[in-house]
């Protein structure tokens, strides 16, 4: 009889080290999980309480709504991935253990303060937060000389700023023309985020993925873009619209959809992780012909911001927390069922709550349950499917 041998683990690696609880490992561990939990919460209640449920409140629901979406939703999923991405970037280390650990606990603290109507609390917090995970980036970023990469830190100073100047004019302290344009003020710094990470990743991965692709890529063309779309998010900060905001905001939905084009978008069909990306991406160019659109009085102004937050920057979040997930516990970058699922039902989403009330007015607080209800159970789906993937140790062995 052939005496059994033993087969010993991976270099580095112990057995069962699969199994090792690895939650604070690296930022995008906890912050991807706290992100889901929040978007699959907080919708439904926003919901709830745009169907008329009476609740005496510091700040209007609507308020409330407008500035979660932004700073504790999207801020969450960037904080992660930044921290991450901060960390191949340079080689230093970024929070773990302990400190993220605290970071997380001052997240989650913002998001309940607010929802008690706690405010003044939460926006001190909130600052706390904001202000330590731009030290972190930027400490990093700083000592390894990364100054391509300085304005991501750089951006939670500005959402800091941001955050306090919604605070001062939803109280009445700061005299300014509206909420509003403070609120759209957030999801348009983060917008034009997804837009310089976006043109960064979206052409390489699709290049990486799908062989033979072809595409058209030119520099003046991405900064024209970026521009233009800059130009338009400003014009409309600022309170100027009619043709002037119009025709700025066509420009760059032009201008955006031939770069996605170029990127050979209408390749990646065959790829769930690649087109998801495309298919979000899209949505900035649907978006800014909203605002065109809204400028002429063509349509209302709130789709622009669906379109954006839900397409753009919904699409690209579940596209990336999936993608990334994947790639930095160990695992194949390859969408399986679960991953398509999330995809399709964030763009079902997006489909429905921007254009199913306009197309369908009778029916709209139906149609706004189905597209909730599709978002929640898009990223209800990845607690259940990434839970263990995220809480344990990389399949490989290696280290984050």
């Amino acid at each position: 009889m052939t005496p059994s041998r033993k087969i010993d683990p991976p270099a580095g690696r112990a057995p069962n080290d699969d199994l090792r609880f690895a939650l604070w490992s690296l930022g995008f561990r906890p912050f991807y999980l706290l992100a889901a939990a929040f978007a699959a919460f907080s919708v439904p209640v926003w919901l709830v309480l745009y169907a008329g449920f009476e609740r005496a409140t510091t700040w209007p629901p609507m308020l409330w709504h407008a500035h979660e979406m932004v700073f504790g939703f999207a801020v969450a999923v960037v904080t992660g991935f930044l921290f991450t991405a901060g960390r191949n970037w340079t080689g230093l280390p970024t929070p773990t253990g302990a400190r993220l650990a605290g970071l997380c606990a001052l997240w989650l603290t913002a998001r309940i303060a607010y929802l008690a109507d706690a405010v003044t609390l939460a926006l001190v917090v909130e600052l706390a937060f904001l202000s330590l995970v731009a030290f972190a980036l930027l400490s990093v970023l700083v000592r390894a000389r990364s100054r391509r990469n300085y304005f991501v830190g750089l951006l939670f100073v500005v959402l800091a700023a941001t955050d306090l100047v919604f605070y001062g004019v939803a109280n009445g302290s700061i005299d300014a023309p509206g909420v509003a344009a403070v609120s759209r003020a957030g999801l348009y710094l983060i917008a034009t985020l997804t837009i310089v990470i976006g043109g960064r990743v979206i052409p390489m991965f699709t290049a990486n993925a799908v062989r033979g692709v072809r595409q058209f890529r030119r520099v003046w063309l991405d900064q024209f873009a970026l521009a233009a779309v800059v130009l338009a998010f400003a014009l409309d900060l600022a309170g100027v619209g009619g043709a002037a905001l119009a025709l700025v905001a066509s420009v760059a939905s032009i201008a955006q959809a031939t770069r996605l084009v170029g990127w050979g978008a209408l390749a990646t069909w065959r790829n769930p992780l690649v087109w998801i990306l495309h298919a979000s991406y899209a949505w900035l160019a649907i978006g800014l012909a909203l605002m065109a659109a809204a400028a002429l009085g063509w349509v209302a102004a709130s789709l622009v911001a669906h379109a954006l937050g839900v397409g753009l920057v919904g699409g690209l979040i579940i596209g990336m927390i999936t993608r990334t997930a994947l790639g930095h516990t160990g695992r194949m970058l390859l969408a399986g069922r679960a991953e398509t699922t999330m995809f399709a039902l964030v763009q079902s989403a997006a489909l429905l709550r921007v254009f199913g009330p306009s197309l369908m007015p009778s029916q709209a607080m139906p149609l706004l349950t189905l597209a909730a209800a599709a978002w929640s159970a898009a990223f209800i789906l990845y607690i259940v499917v990434y839970w263990p993937r995220l809480s344990r140790a990389r399949v490989d062995g290696r280290e984050g």
